[in-house]
């Protein structure tokens, strides 16, 4: 069986740490309860090269109008100094509709909350961001579902702030189902604190 793609969104400015520990996890066979269940791909407006925040030349594998819900594991929208023209980023937007919609998982964090935000996709949702103020200029009615929290899940939303990629991995490890919980647990214990405790737990889970 053909891995299932994981599609991360790249565009001019992405900030390119941000998704950095899900994306190199999900490709790492190591502890995973099923190696090579899931792929990751890039993908773009279009099929132009994009540059990231750090000055990585990205060439998109594939682009928005020719994925769909049904055939994806999860889109990841990574922030960026773009974000706060959600109108640029609408093809994208109008994708990870189409992605909640069909019951597949969307994972956003820093900047891109902002577009959610905008686009009306974090209402009725709890949510976080790099901070609460950041998403109220954006005008949205939801703030009373804001959490003061590193990353939230709901109902297949992950959001998170631009400081805590970590626990924005860990969301989305847990949504894919990519290891087994006390393992899941080591990796978030390991990389949030470097105890080698969680070290020991992994190196037995593989």
């Amino acid at each position: 069986m053909s891995p299932t793609p994981v599609y991360l969104y790249v565009t001019d400015t992405f900030a390119d740490w941000e998704p950095g520990y899900a994306i190199a996890h999900i490709l790492k066979p190591s502890w995973q309860r099923t190696p090579g269940r899931y792929t990751v791909r890039t993908v773009s407006a279009t099929d132009s090269p994009v540059t990231s925040m750090g000055g990585m030349r990205v060439l998109p594998d594939t682009t928005l109008a020719e994925i769909s819900p049904a055939a994806s594991a999860m889109l990841i929208l990574p922030g960026g100094e773009t974000w706060d023209d959600a109108a640029s980023h609408r093809e994208v937007l109008a994708t990870a509709r189409a992605f909640l919609d069909a019951g597949t998982p969307v994972a956003a964090i820093c900047g891109a909350t902002y577009g959610l935000a905008v686009a009306g996709l974090l209402e009725g949702r709890e949510h976080t961001s790099s901070a609460a103020g950041y998403l109220a200029s954006s005008g949205y009615a939801a703030g009373y579902l804001y959490r003061d929290a590193p990353a939230v899940t709901d109902r297949g939303l992950i959001t998170a702030g631009s400081i805590d990629p970590v626990p924005f991995a860990t969301h989305i490890f847990a949504a894919l189902e990519l290891y087994e919980p006390r393992v899941l647990e080591a990796w978030s214990g390991l990389f949030t604190t470097g105890d080698e405790k969680y070290f020991a737990a992994l190196a037995a889970a593989a």
